[in-house]
């Protein structure tokens, strides 16, 4: 793992800097490149901009490992506000969120209550609930708690990650069910003894997985989303899919606000499926810093914010 890469991740875990970092003006200015705002309603906005374009889209409410019960249930409700907000805009809107959010380190039972209720809305409305998955202790708990909600819902999704030596496995434990997987690389600090260091091996396994869940989807054995911004990994899965005779529908691409945005317009022109994530809410400091960590070169742009006044 690179110095910078595990810098920003040492940061994005730092309560001083969690606590103080956020009220930087130039850091908050920074942010703009990778949220619209930290409202909802920026959300909606941004989202009916992507519409036109025949770009889908995918709310995540900022937030993470909740102190109190009570939290958990007002981040439950937000989600339900949210959802009837994308049904009366007629956005193709899906949401993804961290269990810990809505109580997953407090009670599972009542974490599955919070989350049956939103899948429950969801479902009714034709939407997609997707499950973000967080660090390495989480990754059994977080796989378990979704077998449990796909036999109850299917509209339910999960992200898994691919710099973790345990996934492939994990997805031929999955595909019984016919998941709706999205694949990222993954952007937590995490110890050798579980993720791959390198990039280059970190590709290669994406690679691999990412083949493997295509030809899933081809067979009708679940919805693959295969989350990267890499050009070159996404011309290869590009490359792959029409050797192996898979229609473009079924390569579906979901990317963050505000990177590779000429990609994302390229992808949706090319007839494949593309969604981009949209955060927003006032918890961002973890978040922004491992989206730095993803690709430290975004650590410039940060830098010429704060020198250009």
């Amino acid at each position: 793992m690179g110095i910078m890469r595990t810098a920003l991740l040492w940061a994005s875990e730092n309560p001083w800097m969690r606590r103080n970092v956020p009220r930087w003006g130039f850091v908050r200015q920074a942010l703009k490149r990778f949220m619209p705002g930290e409202d909802v309603a920026d959300a909606v906005e941004a989202a009916k901009s992507f519409r036109e374009r025949d770009i889908s889209t995918i709310f995540t409410h900022l937030g993470e490992n909740v102190t109190h019960l009570s939290e958990a249930g007002e981040a439950a409700k937000h989600y339900l506000v949210v959802l009837d907000w994308i049904a009366a805009e007629k956005l193709p809107t899906e949401i993804s969120l961290k269990l810990t959010q809505i109580g997953f380190d407090l009670s599972e039972e009542q974490t599955y209550r919070n989350f049956s209720a939103i899948a429950a809305r969801a479902a009714s409305m034709g939407n997609t609930v997707w499950i973000d998955m967080e660090g390495s202790a989480y990754t059994q708990r977080t796989i378990d708690f979704y077998g449990r909600a796909r036999g109850e819902h299917s509209n339910v999704g999960l992200c898994l990650q691919a710099y973790l030596y345990r996934t492939e496995q994990d997805i031929a434990g999955l595909l019984p069910l016919s998941p709706a997987i999205r694949l990222v690389k993954g952007a937590y600090r995490e110890p050798k003894e579980v993720a791959f260091e390198k990039k280059s091996q970190v590709d290669e396994n994406y690679l691999k997985l990412s083949r493997q869940l295509l030809k899933a989807s081809r067979e009708g054995r679940g919805r693959t989303v295969l989350g990267t911004h890499d050009l070159k990994i996404i011309a290869e899965l590009e490359k792959f899919a029409a050797g192996e005779g898979i229609d473009r529908q079924r390569l579906e691409f979901h990317l963050l606000y505000g990177i590779k945005t000429a990609e994302q317009r390229r992808l949706a022109r090319a007839g494949y499926r593309v969604g981009v994530l949209i955060s927003y809410g006032e918890f961002w400091y973890p978040w922004y810093m491992r989206r730095l960590a993803e690709r430290p070169a975004n650590v410039l742009f940060v830098l010429k914010n704060m020198f250009s006044g």
